[in-house]
């Protein structure tokens, strides 16, 4: 474990925590940061005055356990899971306060944890001289199911976005605690992937959170997938059903097993995309109070928060996907065609994109190709780019896509594919199960040096808000030349990445309400 000393021992505003020393890393694991009470939305922790040793992390939020989905060593659950780690570089110099960041797991809204192995941060502290915090936040029905159509005048039950409170509480401990940790409260870095990356693109819209953060980095942001109080209500009623609880029994959600809840949680993550495909059961939501407007709509007027933002997708993101039974987003064109037809049908006059032009666009493709392309840009990086436009007209923006993969990968026909990115932004390559046998048996050494070149530019972002300093220099992106970087053995900037699917696809993203 290493040792423990004072040195160790930092007084939060809410109490004092020791933490340890390890690999070059100074260590605290497992500081509440909030309260959760269900239905409800973070509140402050208790204060507390004994010395708390930080040599563990918290519980996580209840889930489904997958297996080969790694949580974490001895993880426990608990909707009582409102806690972060941080990680800092032992050796640092005198005075200097370090950049911060602040890490928001993926998985699909109902998966995952802050203390997943892969996301030990020992590596990206040490190397990059900052300062890494690791949150946890509640997942599935117990963070995004907004029952708030079901509060009776004067019994408020229910309140809605309880995760994003978490993580703007999360946000708020930072501010106020992080330099004690020897972090600097004014360049705080918010960075997420996949779901993480979907509140990181989020909380750019929050008038609330403004202030909280100064950088973001969005890794495969499914942006658009946030929806309206009225889809809100029918995903809350499909709870109801499926934990077969009247509407006039609300009260019993109070106090029903949290199993239950995490079983009506992965039924509709399930269910949910097969009746409306493209549609995840879980998101964030628009409540006219946290997140007051859609957040596409936010961008598109230009009133975003302006802070430098770094994004971008990977190349083969929904091979992964495809993979899944049933899918979490439609990868044939069937189902492809069902969601354009349920788009129409909610607003006649959405900018759907022309048979023509789309069989243009995935030339050359074969239908299972052109399927997972569509997918892809759909879901993810159609909206990337047209976040980087508009976002790009008042804040430095840094567009990129991730394409290096291994060979094993590749003949696997998974290449690039949703997630693969993350052992590389972190340093720690996935030693185990398929995947570790794929880096294991090639690509071993360009994989480091492509974990090198990426941990170097994420960290130069969180210092500088600009990722320099690495060749080929990364040019901010803009409506005119739109430099994009692409990661790969070798990276290369290349002007308008994307010009034939953009041209493809028009000039605004679509996503429902």
């Amino acid at each position: 474990m290493g040792g423990m000393n004072d040195r160790l021992l930092v007084n939060t505003v809410h109490g004092p925590y020791r933490g340890y020393q390890r690999s070059g890393a100074d260590v605290w694991k497992g500081i509440r940061f909030a309260r959760a009470q269900r239905w409800r939305r973070a509140t402050p922790p208790e204060p507390h005055t004994e010395v708390i040793d930080a040599v563990a992390h918290g519980p996580v939020s209840p889930q489904q356990v997958i297996p080969g989905f790694d949580l974490g060593k001895d993880t426990k659950f608990s909707e009582d899971c409102l806690f972060l780690s941080v990680w800092r570089p032992t050796v640092v110099t005198p005075g200097v306060s370090l950049p911060v960041m602040v890490w928001v797991h993926g998985g699909a809204y109902v998966l995952g944890s802050g203390s997943q192995s892969l996301y030990d941060a020992t590596r990206l502290a040490v190397d990059g001289q900052v300062v890494v915090v690791s949150i946890n936040y509640r997942l599935g029905a117990l963070g995004f199911a907004d029952l708030t159509a079901f509060n009776e005048p004067g019994q408020e039950l229910f309140e809605s976005n309880a995760a994003m409170s978490d993580v703007l509480a999360a946000l708020t401990w930072v501010r106020d605690n992080i330099a004690g940790f020897g972090g600097d409260p004014a360049n705080v870095t918010v960075f997420g992937e996949s779901a993480g990356a979907g509140i990181v693109t989020t909380l750019l819209t929050m008038p609330v959170a403004k202030g909280l953060f100064h950088r973001a980095i969005a890794e495969s942001s499914p942006a658009t997938s946030v929806y309206g109080s009225h889809r809100a209500a029918k995903v809350a009623g499909a709870l109801l059903s499926a934990l077969d609880i009247g509407v006039r029994d609300v009260g019993q959600l109070l106090d029903i097993g949290v199993d239950r809840l995490v079983q009506a949680t992965m039924a509709l993550y399930g269910q949910v995309p097969v009746e409306s495909p493209g549609i995840l059961a879980f998101a964030p939501v628009v409540d006219g109070d946290l997140v007051p407007r859609h957040p596409m709509d936010v961008f598109r007027s230009g009133e975003s928060i302006s802070v430098p933002l770094l994004i971008g997708t990977n190349k083969d993101e929904a091979s992964l996907f495809a993979l899944m039974r049933p899918p979490l987003m439609p990868v044939k064109l069937d189902g492809i065609k069902q969601m354009f037809d349920a788009i129409l049908a909610e607003d006649p006059a959405a900018a759907v994109p022309t048979r023509e032009s789309l069989a243009a666009a995935y030339a050359g493709s074969g239908t299972k190709v052109a399927g997972l392309g569509i997918a892809r840009d759909i879901a993810f990086r159609m909206p990337t780019v047209w976040l980087a436009e508009v976002h790009s007209r008042h804040a430095p923006v840094y567009l990129y896509r991730f394409d290096w993969a291994t060979r094993v990968m590749k003949a696997l026909r998974m290449g690039a594919t949703h997630a693969t990115e993350l052992p590389y932004v972190w340093g720690n390559p996935l030693l185990r199960g398929r995947v570790g046998q794929a880096f294991r048996l090639d690509g071993r050494k360009t994989g480091d040096d492509v974990s090198h070149r990426m941990r170097r530019r994420w960290t130069a972002f969180a210092h500088l808000g600009s990722p320099s300093g690495v060749d080929p220099h990364w040019p901010a992106y803009d409506e005119h030349v739109r430099s994009t970087l692409v990661i790969d053995a070798t990276d290369s900037v290349v002007d308008d990445l994307d010009a034939t699917i953009r041209q493809a696809w028009g000039a605004e993203t679509l996503h429902f309400r």
